[in-house]
């Protein structure tokens, strides 16, 4: 098992998976509504319309202040030309009698800017075809912003349905269990074989500490970190090899004056230990540790069997007996009600446990399955082309 689920964000996936999908169907319903107004009035009338109030109102902008009064009258023909043009609209066109209106506003022979005004005011009810495909692209923008948070969502809410998933599996667990009947004897045990390793390393020879090791790494349950070959026929073959490996560490910060006077081959001791320094540096007693939570009681009890003629040979006789009384305990009716218990507080975080607590897990899990339904439904119903 995982040693944790992950912690629940600050925002629920489930409620936010439903709230996106909420918001993918208005956003997809409005962007329908407005594609409805484009279709009933037909897209390319819609968008010719738009496109020639778009160059009547880019005319008027243009010839204003050349055209109007007394002034260039060849600017006033170009712009009559040219506005004319712009509003000669097919009779069926969406608001054609705008565009005649506008028309008919500077049909003058001489103009105002009250009559550029009347023009563009004219020409406001085909403006509402260009307000209407600018909805319709900002609509389009929404949806897809929408359907990628909703897919987004369904993720987050994916993963979430795993950990409730977990949750529910770990309901059984008695939560108000003592495991401090499990827990003070393998942490005592713990700290006891960590100092055991401690004294060991400091006052025992190399070629003992590193026999210990290659016995360690042979048993099924610890992962023993056996010396490099090198440091291990440097310590096998060379006096220095009798000294504890702490002692060949400071050996290895002396001058090589000084360290003439304790190996008879400084340069071999050089080459062997300040090489290998940092793997003699993290040697300590974790392999020897216990797991928290721990394993199941059959494969606990025959790990501690396995442990047990290790542990002799370095701790003393209060950290053997405990790790004995921990397998005894791994052997009784009650273990597995206690490493349950263990293992669940120890995966959960405190919302999931209160879930438990409540006698909720199963409801709250039933809830995302529903809500992934009702998400999966909107989105195979509001997808597009």
């Amino acid at each position: 098992m995982a040693e944790a689920v992950a912690a629940s964000d600050d925002v629920d996936p489930v409620a936010a998976a439903g709230e996106a999908a909420a918001r993918l169907r208005e956003r997809y319903d409005e962007l329908r509504r407005i594609e409805s107004r484009i279709d009933d009035r037909g897209r390319d009338r819609v968008e010719a319309a738009a496109d020639a109030y778009r160059r009547a109102q880019r005319i008027l902008d243009r010839f204003e202040e050349d055209a109007v009064g007394s002034g260039d009258f060849e600017s006033y023909v170009r712009f009559r030309g040219e506005f004319g043009d712009a509003v000669d609209v097919d009779d069926d066109m969406p608001a054609a009698d705008a565009f005649e209106a506008a028309d008919e506003a500077v049909d003058k022979r001489r103009l105002s800017e009250e009559d550029f005004a009347a023009a563009r005011e004219a020409l406001e009810p085909a403006g509402e075809f260009v307000d209407l495909l600018e909805a319709y692209d900002d609509a389009v923008d929404d949806y897809r912003a929408g359907r990628k948070a909703a897919k987004e969502a369904r993720k987050r809410l994916e993963s979430r349905l795993d950990e409730l998933r977990e949750v529910a599996e770990m309901a059984d667990a008695d939560l108000d269990a003592d495991l401090d009947r499990l827990r003070d004897p393998i942490e005592a045990y713990d700290e006891g074989i960590r100092e055991a390793f401690r004294e060991f390393f400091k006052s025992t020879s190399a070629r003992e500490v590193f026999d210990f090791l290659d016995r360690a790494d042979g048993t099924p349950f610890v992962d023993a970190d056996v010396p490099p070959t090198d440091l291990a026929e440097y310590v096998e073959t060379h006096a220095a090899g009798e000294e504890p490996p702490a002692t060949l560490l400071e050996y290895a910060d002396y001058t090589n004056s000084k360290l003439e006077h304790y190996v008879d081959d400084p340069g071999a001791l050089r080459t062997a230990v300040a090489v290998h320094r940092t793997y003699l540096e993290r040697l300590d007693g974790e392999p020897l540790t216990l797991d928290w939570p721990p394993k199941p009681g059959d494969e606990l009890a025959y790990e501690i069997d396995e442990l047990v003629p290790l542990v002799g040979r370095i701790a003393d006789d209060d950290t053997v007996a405990t790790l004995r009384s921990v397998r005894e305990l791994a052997r009784s009716d009650e273990y597995e009600r206690l490493r349950r218990g263990a293992e669940v507080r120890h995966a959960l975080d405190g919302d999931d446990l209160a879930l438990i607590e409540r006698g909720e897990a199963t409801e709250r899990l039933a809830e995302a399955e529903e809500t992934l339904s009702v998400v999966d439904d909107v989105l195979a119903e509001t997808e597009r082309e």
